[in-house]
């Protein structure tokens, strides 16, 4: 994997870590990549 480094407002950070807490993920890193993961297909390879 490539590090991508990416600013974001607070408010979602506080987010990421509440579905860590919550033990939906184990690390901010995994919900993003799953984030990212599901609107690359969601919006980029719907049609592929």
């Amino acid at each position: 994997m490539r590090l991508v480094s990416v600013k974001l407002p607070e408010g979602l950070i506080r987010g990421l870590d509440e579905l860590v807490e919550k033990g939906m993920y184990p690390s901010r890193s995994a919900a993003v990549r799953t984030a990212v993961r599901d609107m690359l297909k969601s919006e980029l390879w719907r049609s592929e």
